[in-house]
């Protein structure tokens, strides 16, 4: 998709936003599905924001580079095609360096089919009523 609207004539950054929407929603429905094998009902927070919150990340990063690969490139003297291959490359070079880090929070956090998030608060709020009927039957022992 990037590089059919590239050697177009679409410029970086809608090049960029028009490859990531084109793969952004069945990469999370592959990755939910097929890759993590992930049933049943969505944790909108952990899954769907925390999931756009990163390709959101990924976006700004291959626009960045793209645009920055475009404006290094016009100053060689080669063909278009050349130059096109260029900023195509800039483009899946960012998602290629992204692929181990985006691997490692779904598969630790965002597909895991757990919160860490909650399961910490939860623990902090089961320590803090124990506590408090500790205290309890310690102050009605006393009396």
């Amino acid at each position: 998709m990037f590089a059919l609207l590239y050697v177009l004539g679409a410029g970086t950054t809608a090049c960029s936003v028009c490859a990531f929407v084109a793969g952004a929603i069945p990469n999370w429905v592959l990755n939910r599905r097929w890759a993590w094998k992930v049933a049943g009902r969505v944790a909108i927070g952990r899954e769907v924001i925390a999931y756009v919150l990163i390709s959101i990340f990924q976006l700004a990063a291959s626009s960045a580079a793209t645009a920055w690969t475009q404006h290094q490139v016009r100053g060689i003297s080669a063909p278009e095609w050349f130059r096109a291959a260029l900023v195509t490359a800039s483009y899946l070079g960012v998602f290629g360096v992204m692929f181990v880090g985006k691997f490692a929070i779904y598969e630790v956090w965002i597909f895991s089919g757990r919160s860490r998030v909650r399961a910490a608060l939860r623990s902090r709020r089961n320590v803090w009523s124990s506590t408090r009927l500790g205290q309890t039957a310690v102050t009605k022992r006393a009396t």
